[in-house]
């Protein structure tokens, strides 16, 4: 097997899982790095394993990498990867789709219940001594409307009709055996007491919900996003938060990652953030993990699976 580098695992968690122990030949950095720091570590290398969305695979990087023939990617996104320049380049593309799909949408309902709850704002009232009430909303005969029906979105739903929750969906590829009562986005976002996002980033999405349809959604309506923060106009989204044109936003990806210190969202009392963990459970990482590595076992054995773009 050729030797596999894995360029930029920090926060670490390939190190320490079970799958890493079972591979013998590895190359391994943890700090990430500039464009410049990535070409080196990955030069003369067949085989990449990507950690982080935050490290950007460009066409110059696949230019200058002539020997790099498989980048397997740890997780469903590939919006930090050229894909055009991959296969101009002869670089097979992989991912592991589905495997967090159950802890993602466990966290989307997290965020829903914190934020209809408002158990972050209770929870500081009550550590400062207040005794709230009445501020919480009940989810069972609310309307959450679902955009995007990939494993995700189709957990998610599931969850929210065990509430007793009724389930609007609009996806851009409309079918009915998915089981979920399909509408026009318009309508969904109108109709909607949660709106829920679990579209792919892409040239498409980028952008996907701005001005026009913050304002389509009731002044109660809450907002959750575990896909990617830039299919959101963010400027928007906190206008509209501030100004409570919607009731509040459980977020857990947003433009800039790490957020930083200070930044608007953090100053209000509506949202509830998490850093871009929804899918980081140890189940899902062992099993993530894992077929990463799979994947690259299939690429050399000549059965590619779970291919994004093919050379």
């Amino acid at each position: 097997m050729p030797t596999i580098v894995i360029p930029d695992d920090y926060p670490v968690v390939m190190a320490i899982s079970a799958a890493y122990r079972r591979v013998a030949a590895t190359h391994y950095d943890t700090l990430p790095g500039s464009e410049e720091v990535l070409l080196e570590r990955i030069r003369g290398f067949e085989v990449v394993i990507n950690i982080r969305s935050s490290t950007r695979f460009t066409e110059r990087i696949f230019a200058a990498s002539p020997q790099l023939k498989l980048l397997s990617i740890w997780g469903t996104g590939t919006d930090n990867v050229d894909l055009h320049a991959a296969r101009k380049y002869g670089v097979t593309v992989t991912n592991t789709p589905g495997v967090a799909a159950q802890a993602i949408a466990e966290h989307a309902l997290m965020l829903t219940l914190s934020v209809a709850r408002r158990v972050v704002s209770l929870h500081q009232q009550v550590a400062n001594g207040a005794w709230p009430r009445g501020q919480s909303i009940q989810l069972r005969g609310k309307t959450l409307g679902i955009i995007g029906l990939g494993a995700i979105g189709r957990q998610f739903a599931r969850l929210a009709e065990a509430l007793g929750m009724r389930v609007i969906a609009w996806t851009m590829h409309p079918n009915p055996a998915l089981g979920f009562e399909l509408v026009e986005l318009d309508d969904l976002l109108r109709q909607s007491d949660i709106v829920s996002l679990h579209l792919r980033l892409s040239p498409e999405t980028t952008g996907f919900l701005g001005s026009r349809e913050f304002g389509l959604m009731k002044p109660s309506a809450i907002f959750i996003n575990t896909a990617r923060g830039p299919i959101v106009d963010e400027a928007v989204l906190i206008a509209a938060l501030r100004a409570q044109r919607i009731g509040g936003a459980g977020l857990d990806v947003f433009d800039i990652e790490p957020l930083p210190v200070g930044h608007a969202l953090t100053q209000l009392d509506n949202v509830v953030l998490t850093p871009h963990c929804a899918g980081v459970t140890p189940e899902v990482l062992e099993a993530s993990l894992a077929l990463a590595l799979e994947n690259v076992d299939c690429f050399l054995h000549g059965a590619p699976q779970f291919v994004v773009s093919v050379a």
